[in-house]
């Protein structure tokens, strides 16, 4: 029986992240924040430039999740992201994210 074996994942030095510009700053702090580095940096994995993974930044007081969506803009020395990978943010055009906590809103169920 014959089988192909998967090319092994290379570590990239570096991985530069957008995120959308009218994320809120507690979002912003979010990303920025070591433990959420470190989360990405054993949950991404194998990525391309232009892939985009929403993730989830945390649950407000009141219960309400942000998931925001990031794109994988460049790439460096690989193409998995390990946790020795750097980290760097950038901003895009706004996607009309909802940062607000909706359970306080008027217009929550």
């Amino acid at each position: 029986m014959t089988s192909e074996d998967p090319q092994p994942e290379t570590p990239a030095e570096r991985v530069v992240l957008s995120y959308p510009a009218d994320l809120s700053q507690w979002g912003r702090d979010t990303l920025d924040d070591g433990p959420f580095r470190a989360y990405l940096g054993k949950t991404l994995g194998t990525v391309d430039p232009g892939a985009e993974v929403e993730v989830f930044v945390g649950v407000g007081c009141c219960g309400d999740t942000l998931d925001v969506p990031l794109r994988v803009e460049a790439l460096d020395g690989g193409d998995a992201v390990t946790e020795a990978t750097t980290i760097e943010y950038e901003v895009r055009e706004a996607c009309g994210i909802e940062g607000g906590w909706a359970v306080q809103s008027a217009g929550s169920p």
